[in-house]
């Protein structure tokens, strides 16, 4: 089992769910590992700083900062090493024992800027 995988089983729910699924992600534990692979094809460095956490019952809110260099490939746009900095607010709801459901907003607009793909 890869690491990749084995963080994420520990930390949702076969029955995950995310709330806010962009165009073309599958529903499920499929969709994260998905989405990680893409972002690091396009910034292999990628680094994610947990700068906030709120917990409210079987809610936890977190404030990311992802960082790292535009040298791989994302939507057929090759990067040029260029620094990437952008912002990611999840709110999780917590089952009995891991993560069941999603809810979170990404700044894809200074994203896309950054990686020069958006228009």
């Amino acid at each position: 089992m890869s690491t990749e995988h084995r963080y994420l089983d520990a930390a949702i729910s076969p029955r995950f769910r995310d709330n806010t699924l962009p165009p073309g992600r599958p529903q499920g534990p499929t969709g994260p590992v998905l989405a990680s692979r893409t972002f690091r094809a396009a910034l292999p460095d990628l680094t994610c700083e947990l700068s906030e956490v709120l917990v409210a019952g079987d809610r936890i809110t977190a404030r990311l900062v992802f960082r790292g260099h535009f040298t791989g490939t994302f939507d057929g746009v090759h990067g040029r090493g260029q620094g990437v900095e952008f912002n990611a607010i999840d709110i999780q709801h917590v089952g009995t024992d891991r993560i069941v459901e999603d809810w979170h907003l990404e700044g894809n607009t200074a994203l896309l800027a950054q990686l020069g793909v958006n228009g």
